[in-house]
């Protein structure tokens, strides 16, 4: 038996035992709900006690088997009618019956008052339920019982149990933001030595903070998470660096993609990143805000509504920013755009300069393509010392000239084909090429 349909069967048991009791017109020979309250069920990885087993049981039945609950019931209810004591709802597009709290208050405790407020519990912004957010009650409009709300489970906790694996986010409005991945490795970054001793520490948090947080005086005193800011031009190497910070510790990186989350109605920028820190809280990813001067800039002076609204909108992520247990970093090109309230508050601060011309010339030369030859009249030392280049700019000349060469049919790369790359990314900046 499969362990789905095993919690199926258990779940109907528990709820045909109660109606059987409920039904049941000789009390005397009522069969109650069996209940072991030393007994510990193992789901998921969760050590759930009786209640809490089948209340989250009651929240996959929707998801696995809609028919379940309308069953249920029409077996002792065949010719239909009301059974409030019951609860469900039914919703939108979904033509079963939806479980409530009042489901599991009914199903766990029949009529015993003292035991269905005890349960009320398990629903509390307290609970694990809650605080890993593992299934909730659905908010109800004002003044309708608060346990009429349905009992809605995580996405994630879903496909834990029927797929055995939590998928990856889909990028869309409710989670606006991109899995960072590269094929590269640290040997094919060249950074400043400043820069690459300043990221040796970040490495050493990856690798060593989690024991700290175990010890007992230390864990108490220590912010949590790690948040650093990456400043310097583009195509210095800030966005690979954070994708290559994930890859060696097996971690999620996430670049925040701004157009989605900025916007220009009052509280919704609040609520798109509120999306994003819900998604990532406890599952160790690295968050990367690029051109991070859009949400953490400095604050205005107060000379409207739309400015207090705008400061706000700081003060939040300053708060959400703190209270995230993961790595964040922000990206932007001048360290001087950023809030000082951030600044002060920030783990570490590193400058990717632009490359000088000794950098420029490791970078030219782990650029050249392993298939493909140099012209011998192609001095990289020279176009190194001559042209001011980030490792971006130097990336996209290879390949220009490289495209050139394979439309040659050729098998060598021409000085020509560099300088007219060259051209093109002195262009792109306005600059002028000597």
């Amino acid at each position: 038996m499969s362990p789905l349909s095993e919690y199926l069967d258990q779940l109907h048991n528990l709820i045909h035992t109660r109606l059987q009791n409920h039904f049941s017109q000789d009390n005397e020979v009522a069969i109650e709900v069996t209940e072991n309250r030393e007994a510990l069920y193992s789901l998921a990885g969760l050590e759930l006690d009786h209640n809490e087993y089948f209340i989250f049981l009651l929240s996959l039945v929707a998801h696995i088997q809609p028919a379940f609950l309308d069953a249920a019931v029409q077996e002792f209810l065949p010719n239909g009618g009301e059974f409030t004591e019951f609860g469900g709802t039914r919703s939108g597009n979904y033509r079963g019956m939806l479980p409530t709290g009042e489901t599991a208050l009914f199903l766990l405790a029949g009529n015993d008052l003292p035991k269905r407020i005890a349960l009320q519990k398990l629903f509390s912004t307290e609970h694990f339920f809650h605080t890993q957010q593992i299934l909730r009650l659905e908010e109800v409009k004002e003044g309708e019982p608060i346990m009429s709300g349905r009992i809605m489970v995580s996405q994630e906790w879903l496909e834990k149990i029927i797929h055995g694996k939590i998928t990856r986010p889909d990028f869309g409005i409710h989670f606006p933001a991109k899995l960072l991945e590269t094929k590269m490795n640290w040997e094919d970054l060249v950074l400043h030595p400043n820069a690459r001793q300043q990221i040796d520490i970040a490495i050493t948090w990856m690798q060593y903070n989690d024991i700290l947080q175990q010890d007992e005086n230390l864990s108490r005193k220590l912010r949590p998470g790690y948040k650093i800011l990456f400043h310097g031009p583009p195509g210095t190497g800030k966005t690979l660096t954070a994708s290559l910070l994930g890859k060696q510790f097996d971690r999620a990186v996430y670049r925040i993609d701004l157009s989605q989350v900025v916007s220009k109605f009052i509280g919704e920028t609040e609520k798109n990143l509120e999306n994003i820190f819900n998604k990532a809280r406890d599952k160790a990813w690295i968050l990367f805000f690029d051109e991070a001067d859009s949400l953490f800039g400095k604050r205005t002076g107060v000379q409207s509504s739309n400015d207090r609204y705008a400061n706000q909108e700081v003060s939040y992520l300053l708060q959400r920013i703190e209270d995230f247990p993961g790595m964040v970093i922000l990206a932007s090109n001048l360290k001087s755009n950023i809030d000082p309230a951030f600044l002060r508050r920030l783990n570490q601060v590193v400058h990717f300069p632009a490359p000088n011309a000794e950098e420029r010339l490791m970078i030219w030369q782990k650029m050249r393509p392993s298939s493909l030859d140099m012209h011998p009249e192609i001095d990289l030392r020279q176009i190194a010392q001559k042209y001011e280049l980030t490792g971006a700019a130097i990336v996209h000349v290879i390949h220009y000239a490289s495209l050139q060469t394979l439309k040659r049919k050729d098998k060598t790369i021409l000085l020509p084909d560099i300088m007219e790359g060259i051209r093109y990314e002195f262009q792109k900046e306005e600059r002028l090429m000597n």
